[in-house]
């Protein structure tokens, strides 16, 4: 089945029905699978009812499906979502169109299926899990503003106890390992037959979603949930790579390669950290142009002419402090490590089809100090209350960051443009 039909799936959309909220218990009964770890057992609990919220909830909710790679999305009806302690229930009001759920979808990275994909969100709080504790539920109150990260610390193991939250070992290990929270337990089922599907970070492509409180934080009433959705991936990842892995200080020069949704948010923030010559690289002369509005100083257009040339050419034959690779491909990852200055920083954040590699000159390497780094993402508990504020204060600019918008109905056709680079900028799905 060729990409462009792969999202024009027939939609299967139910109603929702709502119930009063009662103490009872919902059994669903899944069936053993050797593929399903999370089947390993024939029974699965989740409980209808946990804390503060609970009454008046509906008691089933629709999501997109991703049931195997190449496979059309459809929208199903599953079970409202129960959260555990320390996670919260959000309904969701939008989630950001990336390419880290079209690399799933498309079967570039592996990801257990069927799932449902989006992981960077907005929404209102409206439940939280069980033993919550005290602190966590003050932090969120019911009907409070939420914004999410993809990466959703745990809080606890040897990397985030140390406030690496981006390593965290648990979202690593259960989530983009099994497509499950930190149980080892999925919290979607499907109301037809009860079986479970895998969440892809919290699975935001749903009218609820269940979240670990340490990937959240409050989103002001003055920011928009639709632009703000970008705020947990796209800007997210950007500031974890400049912030963290480039360290860039005033006065850098910088090169980004790849001007999407995370790529113009890393000019962003690049302007905002006092980078002097920020250069913007794609072969969209669109995108270019709108590179501007958010910094870039230069453009380069590498269908047109040779990118590292042109980057040595504007920094006086020198090469920049500090390269950032935002698509993921073996081409750009040579063109960035070319890119920098003797000392330099290339940093990639793209991610790329699985197996594929990126190749560098040893000798160049080792002879000028060139130092590679790799970064996922921010660090939700310190970072995203910083862009929040960055936000808010108009430093960063969402509303030029978002150029498309779609329905929930419309959430396959989103992938469908964004993999025929019909999308500036980023993409967001209003679940409202």
């Amino acid at each position: 089945m060729g990409i462009s039909s792969l999202f024009r799936g027939a939609r299967r959309i139910q109603s929702c029905v709502s119930w009063s909220g009662s103490s009872s218990s919902l059994v669903g009964r899944c069936q053993n699978s050797h593929t399903n770890p999370i089947a390993s057992t024939t029974t699965r609990y989740y409980s209808r009812a946990t804390s503060l919220g609970a009454a008046g909830l509906p008691s089933t909710m629709r999501a997109a499906v991703c049931w195997e790679p190449n496979k059309p999305l459809t929208i199903e009806e599953f079970h409202i979502p129960r959260p555990k302690a320390g996670e919260i229930l959000i309904k969701t009001k939008a989630c950001g169109v990336c390419h880290s759920d079209l690399h799933v979808m498309k079967g570039e990275i592996a990801f257990s299926s069927p799932c449902v994909l989006g992981h960077e969100i907005t929404g209102e709080v409206v439940e939280h899990g069980a033993l919550t504790d005290t602190k966590t539920i003050q932090r969120f109150p019911i009907g409070s503003h939420v914004v999410g990260a993809f990466i959703m610390p745990c809080g606890n193991c040897s990397f985030c106890s140390k406030g690496h939250d981006d390593l965290c070992e648990d979202f690593f290990a259960y989530n983009r390992a099994k497509g499950t929270l930190y149980d080892g337990e999925t919290r979607l089922f499907l109301r037809s037959n009860e079986k479970p599907v895998y969440m892809y970070s919290m699975g935001g492509l749903a009218e609820f979603c269940v979240v670990p409180a340490n990937g959240l934080t409050i989103l002001p009433d003055s920011l928009p949930y639709t632009e703000s959705a970008i705020l947990g991936c796209a800007v997210f990842t950007a500031y974890g790579a400049m912030a963290h892995a480039a360290e860039v200080r005033p006065g850098d020069s910088v090169a980004v390669i790849g001007i999407g949704g995370v790529g113009s948010s890393c000019l962003q923030i690049a302007r905002a950290f006092g980078a002097s010559d920020i250069i913007a690289v794609d072969v969209s002369d669109e995108k270019l142009q709108k590179a501007k509005i958010f910094g870039a100083t230069h453009a380069i257009n590498a269908r047109k002419e040779d990118a590292v040339e042109k980057i040595r050419e504007i920094t006086g034959g020198k090469g920049v402090d500090i390269a950032v690779e935002a698509l993921g491909k073996p081409q750009t990852f040579m063109q960035c490590t070319k890119s920098v200055k003797d000392g330099g920083k290339a940093v990639m954040i793209g991610l790329a089809q699985t197996g594929a590699v990126g190749e560098i000159e040893i000798n160049h390497l080792v002879r000028r100090k060139i130092k590679v780094i790799g970064s996922y993402g921010g660090r939700a508990r310190q970072d995203l209350p910083k862009l929040v504020r960055l936000a808010e204060s108009g430093i960063f600019n969402l509303s030029d960051a978002v150029s498309r918008r779609y329905k929930f109905e419309e959430a396959g056709q989103a992938y469908e443009d964004l993999n025929k680079g019909n999308i500036v900028s980023r993409a967001v799905v209003e679940i409202m």
